[in-house]
């Protein structure tokens, strides 16, 4: 089996709750608590969950924007998670970001031309004529004119304002772009477009993609395999196809019974979670889903589930699936 582009273990990340005059630590979030996954070359794996289950911040743990409490996170089998700021320059070329909204990731106050060719100057990869003419393949790549080159970010629609992000992204030839969100604060009609820009140039460019998103059409559009999160923890990774017609854990069921559906005439059964999602602060023992699932039972309040392949390539945590099924069968979710 070929090496992964990306390999992540067991990531944690938490943040301290301070509290009192002398700032002292009272607890911790659980943002991340513990996830694994593999990203491999010329992959998308499309990472799922409500707001606020720590999705973004596993994107930002993996690209050490934020070190991580705990954990592994190798580049072509080589660590980089307990690496210095210095040292890890090195392994910047080849991860990227585009971030959510696409105005405030841009510096108002440079033009479109340095804005993308900056990581070019950063890292002295073209000086020059030779920067000028690579700074105009990138923005005609994404599909930008050479004339847009000369305005400021405020000049533009927001969907033209995420073209610039992903030319700069791609100035440096990266093998892996974390995308946070992306498509989130634009228009349904431009969302389209900014997929498939995304999608094209990773057929053109071999790019692996982390694609973070709550919208679950457009991460069915775009990715290969699709993890799902909740409350910091990944309970459920497979085929996209798999993934939609034969989902394994109940908060999968859940997300995708909220699913619009295109038809006016087609009816779904609407699966309705009680409750709220616990606080990260102090999540529930045992399965953190326990307190929302329609089919938790006594093991899933004192026991956490284990990953495990309950069907080819298709992973899920969830005692239910334990209980229910062997190695290689499958099974279906209660009525």
């Amino acid at each position: 089996m070929a090496q992964p582009l990306l390999c992540v273990r067991g990531l944690v990340k938490h943040f301290p709750v301070k509290k009192g005059l002398l700032q002292r630590t009272v607890g911790q979030v659980h943002a991340v608590d513990g996830i694994s996954f593999d990203i491999a070359e010329g992959e998308t794996l499309g990472l799922v969950g409500e707001s606020g289950c720590g999705k973004s911040t596993a994107g930002k743990t993996i690209l050490k924007l934020i070190d991580p409490t705990a954990g592994e996170i190798r580049i072509r089998g080589e660590r980089i998670d307990a690496l210095t700021r210095r040292e890890m320059r090195a392994y910047r070329r080849q991860l990227q970001v585009v971030f959510q909204d696409p105005y405030s990731s841009l510096n108002p106050r440079l033009k479109v031309r340095d804005i993308i060719g900056e990581p070019l100057v950063n890292y002295a990869v073209s000086t020059g004529r030779e920067l000028d003419q690579r700074v105009t393949e990138l923005a005609i790549k994404v599909g930008l004119s050479a004339e847009a080159l000369d305005r400021f970010p405020h000049e533009f629609s927001g969907g033209q304002r995420q073209r610039i992000g992903i030319a700069r992204a791609l100035a440096l030839h990266p093998s892996l772009i974390i995308c946070d969100e992306p498509v989130s604060a634009l228009d349904v009609s431009v969302q389209a477009q900014v997929i498939n820009l995304l999608g094209d140039l990773q057929r053109e460019f071999g790019l692996s993609y982390l694609f973070v998103a709550h919208d679950l059409a457009v991460v069915e559009h775009i990715s290969h395999r699709i993890a799902v999160m909740y409350l910091g923890k990944i309970v459920e990774i497979a085929d996209k196809q798999a993934l939609f017609t034969r989902p394994q854990h109940p908060y999968t069921e859940a997300l995708l019974s909220a699913v619009p559906v295109p038809d006016p005439e087609a009816s779904r059964k609407r699966i309705i979670l009680r409750g709220d999602v616990p606080s990260p602060v102090t999540p529930p023992p045992g399965c953190r889903f326990h307190t929302r699932c329609p089919y938790a039972f006594d093991r899933c309040s004192k026991e956490e589930p284990e990953m495990r392949e309950v069907v080819r390539g298709h992973h899920v945590a969830c005692h239910l699936r334990e209980a229910q099924t062997g190695a290689n069968e499958t099974a279906t979710l209660p009525a």
